[in-house]
């Protein structure tokens, strides 16, 4: 049997089994799940994530009732999605797929994309990172529609759309239909959410919306209209009585740390039916950048804390985009892991970084993925050796502005550049006063950790 035989009969092997796990989620057919996906031949990191997966269900871990609930409380259709786009497709196959690209091109791809077809949206939030992106003009179907598929011959099959809301542009619930065989995560504001636009996620069964939130509804309202809490609170209740899993967003400010850093707002979240929460910190980039709204130094560090306490106390998933840095070896931004095509097609380095020097529109995906940009930013990962500092943004801010102001062609919308030239002090600043903090903490990881290895 040779080797692409040994890899098919494998996850054939694997996705027949996970199937059967729809009636019968014990705690020893899902650790006996992650044995046989160790066998798929992929890059040894991998391995070692499914043994520590391994270990997590083991102990009891809280990551073991995240199973349960994910294979429990979906609907079979998506279930089966789950399994085939996301485990198969994106993390066995995929991770498979792109190691032979890379051998091929000389360029490890990217393990997701983030696209954002349209900038167009019915509220206006303040410190939206979004906001002073021009609403005229989008991507076509055809072009989103090319962008996905030079993905997946890649071996990328996770992509996220944000916007802008990206359930006002028209072609979204085809995409969705065409690329059956991708997992889209939809950032959403939850407000389209209706029994009509659920039904059609359902139907799809690939689809996992991310609704933002800033809090209860007193917060939530203050920042995008009153009312729009209620609204989701209800689209919340439709996508969990329909078994369709989603997530939660939240952006840490220095207005609401003291919530939803809070046992009570996690478990109020977990109890909507949320499986995943996403957090992100303000940065003050798009409508009315203000640095007096950014997470004080001291509140970053603290989430950063509570994140490990929530993550080894509740049975729901946390990505932290920031405070996670020192778990993907810093940025992941630039063509590392990931890019993000805005509407007008531009190729930037994180929806954060407003900034680029190629267009989708008039380069292939894998030539942007080698243009001169994302190769500098690349050859400067990670930008500092505390992986609790991974921004160039906030908190390596010199390298930012560098990359920003001498290596990138055009800023991709007005007053981007603020950032990097008005705000320039503020931000350094800021990111000497929470690297006081970062580094402390760092040190004491680093102490704990050549503790442990002279021990063993």
């Amino acid at each position: 049997m040779g080797y692409q035989q040994i890899k098919e009969y494998t996850i054939k092997k694997f996705l027949n089994y996970a199937f059967s796990l729809m009636s019968n989620s014990t705690e020893d057919s899902l650790t006996k799940l992650t044995y046989i996906a160790e066998k798929i031949p992929t890059k040894e990191i991998y391995k070692k994530k499914i043994k520590w997966i391994r270990q997590l269900f083991l102990s009891k871990h809280p990551s073991l009732k995240i199973a349960k609930r994910i294979i429990n409380e979906t609907n079979p259709h998506h279930r089966k999605k789950i399994i085939e786009n996301f485990l198969v497709n994106q993390l066995l196959g995929g991770t498979i797929k792109r190691k032979e690209f890379e051998a091929k091109n000389g360029i490890y791809p990217l393990d997701l994309m983030v696209i954002s077809p349209s900038m167009k949206c019915n509220l206006n939030c303040y410190g939206c990172y979004a906001g002073d992106y021009s609403k005229d003009g989008e991507l076509s179907f055809d072009e989103v529609d090319s962008i996905i598929t030079q993905a997946k011959e890649m071996g990328t099959y996770l992509i996220f759309f944000s916007g802008g809301e990206p359930f006002f542009w028209d072609g979204i619930f085809d995409i969705f239909k065409k690329h059956s065989d991708v997992n889209f995560q939809v950032y959403t504001h939850g407000g389209l959410l209706d029994e009509k636009n659920v039904e059609k996620i359902v139907e799809a069964g690939n689809v996992l919306p991310a609704i933002s939130m800033e809090g209860y509804e007193k917060e939530t309202d203050a920042r995008r209209g009153k009312g729009h809490f209620k609204k989701v609170m209800r689209a919340m209740d439709l996508l969990k009585e329909a078994g369709n899993l989603f997530a939660v967003s939240y952006t840490q400010t220095k207005e609401n740390t003291h919530i939803i850093t809070s046992d009570e707002y996690i478990d109020f979240l977990i109890e909507k039916g949320a499986i995943l929460i996403w957090i992100f910190t303000y940065v003050p980039i798009g409508r009315k950048p203000n640095i007096h709204l950014m997470a004080t130094p001291e509140q970053r560090d603290f989430m950063r804390k509570r994140l490990a306490y929530f993550r080894a106390t509740k049975p729901v998933l946390f990505i932290d985009f920031w405070n996670d840095g020192h778990l993907v070896d810093g940025c992941v931004a630039g063509g590392k892991k990931y890019i993000h095509i805005n509407a007008r097609g531009d190729a930037e380095p994180c929806v954060f970084c407003h900034f680029a020097s190629d267009n989708i529109r008039e380069k292939s995906l894998l030539e942007i993925l080698k243009s001169p940009l994302f190769k500098e930013i690349q050859s400067r990962q990670p930008y500092n050796k505390n992986l609790y500092r991974p921004c160039m943004l906030i908190d390596n801010p010199e390298v930012g502005r560098d990359i920003a102001l001498k290596h990138a062609k055009y800023f991709t919308h007005p007053g981007a550049e603020s950032l990097f030239t008005v705000l320039a002090k503020d931000i350094d600043e800021y990111a000497k006063k929470y690297g006081q903090l970062a580094d402390k903490a760092w040190n004491e990881k680093v102490n704990i950790s050549e503790g442990k290895k002279m021990a063993s």
